[in-house]
């Protein structure tokens, strides 16, 4: 299992007035609060959530 690649994503900025589905994709990525990091495999949905959020995040990895 040491071959799965994971990416580290942090919110950086609120989701307070934020679209719904946009909220939505922060929690399925693990994300609450600001500054809240979390480590998500590298899979297309996990790919496509980071997509529609990216001017939230910070990506690692």
């Amino acid at each position: 299992m040491s071959d799965v690649k994971k990416i580290k994503v942090t919110l950086v900025k609120s989701l307070i007035g934020r679209l719904e589905s946009h909220k939505a994709c922060a929690y399925g990525l693990g994300l609450k609060k600001i500054n809240s990091t979390s480590e998500v495999i590298d899979t297309p949905s996990n790919r496509g959530m980071i997509n529609k959020i990216s001017y939230l995040l910070k990506v690692e990895g």
